[in-house]
């Protein structure tokens, strides 16, 4: 389960694009429920990953608010942040997030020894997940599967309360295919090999088939002499 961060904030004491601009020229960023977070710090956050997949003690002058980003914007040409949105969160809320998937015993895998490719279809999954209780990734044993398995979402042990936001079906989330390489081979030999087999076939049926060279009519019988 995902720690808790805590990120340290002021109170915005106006608000509006006037307000955020002046923010923004002290080095801070304007974030919802109406913070400024410095943004240095909350550049380093972003950096490390999974931002909007995380929950976050705010911390405003001493006093916290768990909270979870749902939004931000960053400069299209220096890549800082420019705004952020949080949503304030109880401990019984349900929050919708992304949870990453991890592979492993990729090692254990006969289909992979065999030269086999691990198809990632989702490589996160998107779940409803209790405030307290979020997931910090999904791990998913590789060991014994072989060419043409699939995983599904049922192969996956769901913390309690935490449902996927598909449902009704069991979606897959990766599958273990042959190699392209092996694949083209296969072709190449298809395409070389039967092809050839099927021109001798052809031939041989055809040898049979072909007309004997006519017979040459017999000499013709010279007139009997006269008496």
């Amino acid at each position: 389960m995902a720690d808790t961060q805590v990120i340290k904030a002021e109170g915005r004491p106006s608000n509006g694009k006037s307000g955020a601009r002046a923010l923004r020229r002290e080095g801070r960023v304007p974030g919802i429920i109406y913070v400024s977070l410095d943004a240095k710090e909350l550049g380093k956050t972003i950096s490390r990953g999974r931002f909007l997949a995380s929950v976050f003690e705010v911390e405003v002058d001493g006093h916290k608010t768990k909270a979870i980003p749902r939004d931000v914007q960053l400069d299209p040409v220096r890549d800082v942040p420019l705004h952020v949105d949080f949503q304030r969160i109880g401990a019984d809320n349900q929050v919708r997030l992304r949870v990453p998937v991890r592979f492993f015993n990729d090692l254990l895998s006969p289909g992979l020894k065999r030269g086999g490719v691990l198809n990632v279809v989702r490589r996160e999954i998107e779940v409803w997940a209790p405030a307290d209780k979020v997931p910090e990734l999904f791990e998913i044993d590789l060991e014994g599967l072989d060419i043409g398995r699939s995983i599904h979402i049922s192969a996956v042990t769901l913390p309690e309360g935490v449902t996927p936001t598909i449902r009704g079906r069991d979606f897959t989330i990766a599958t273990i295919a042959g190699s392209s390489a092996k694949g083209e081979t296969d072709e190449a030999a298809s395409e070389t090999g039967a092809a050839p087999a099927a021109a001798a076939g052809d031939a041989k049926a055809a040898a049979p088939a072909a007309k004997a060279p006519a017979a040459k009519a017999p000499a013709a019988k010279a007139p009997a002499p006269k008496k």
